[in-house]
């Protein structure tokens, strides 16, 4: 089939409202509860670059009881991650995916992880990077763009790497350089509301972003609910074949 760039474009403009209004709340999500976590924990639960640093320092300084603790963090990353992909089946970002099923899913990790911490568990640390894992891995691929609600350093090359084309070029893609934009100031933004909340109630913090993570998930698994026969999907979640030709 004929590449079309104008039922691209129509796409574009349809599906950009929801990647900017959940793309901003799974960032706020992370950064909220990588703040609470490191109020518990040294070690972050949303990206991995910090907890394989810590596994190096670990190993060579025999602290065998912190090497558990940043292993264990990056053991249930890596398992929230297969998980996403075992779920959803694709990195390119599209309506009709399962990602309701997903956020709920983090929901229920949070509400864990919140409930083994208040009793002293440290399995609930894991728990919590298990479900950034998750949602990390929700979205990677967006009309060129790479997607990573976890993952600040991203954020900030990308946009780095933007602004310098536009000064080569003179010309830029201002919709990429928003939503850039709107998924660091929501990551940064929750890490505030993260640390006010554990700073007031501790760890129950972690119930707010279980709830905001399991309403979300409902309100588009509704929405999924009524507008599946629209989308080029078969109800096991696989792509059409012409969307596998653009993984």
């Amino acid at each position: 089939m004929p590449y079309s760039p104008y039922r691209e474009k129509k796409n574009l403009f349809r599906e950009r409202p929801w990647v900017f209004v959940f793309g901003g709340l799974l960032s706020s999500v992370a950064g909220f509860v990588n703040v609470v976590l490191l109020g518990i924990y040294h070690v972050p639960v949303s990206h991995m670059s910090g907890a394989v640093s810590r596994l190096a320092i670990d190993v060579t300084t025999l602290n065998r009881a912190d090497l558990r603790g940043a292993l264990a963090i990056f053991i249930g990353f890596l398992c929230g991650a297969i998980l996403s992909g075992l779920i959803i089946g694709a990195t390119r970002i599209r309506p009709g995916r399962r990602y309701g099923i997903t956020m709920m899913l983090e929901g229920a990790l949070l509400t864990t992880s919140a409930i083994l911490l208040l009793y002293q568990r440290r399995s609930g640390i894991p728990l919590a990077a298990m479900a950034c894992g998750l949602q990390n891995a929700m979205a990677s691929s967006y009309y060129g763009l790479i997607i990573r609600t976890t993952h600040v350093s991203g954020m900030v090359t990308d946009i780095g790497v933007l602004l310098g084309q536009m000064i080569r070029y003179r010309r830029l893609e201002v919709w990429k350089l928003l939503l850039l934009t709107v998924l660091l100031g929501g990551f940064f933004t929750g890490g505030l509301l993260g640390g006010l909340a554990f700073a007031k109630i501790g760890i129950p913090a972690l119930f707010l972003a279980a709830i905001s993570c399991t309403t979300g998930g409902a309100c588009y698994f509704v929405w999924r609910r009524r507008h599946l026969h629209e989308f080029e999907i078969d109800r096991w979640g696989i792509p059409s074949a012409e969307e596998m030709e653009l993984l």
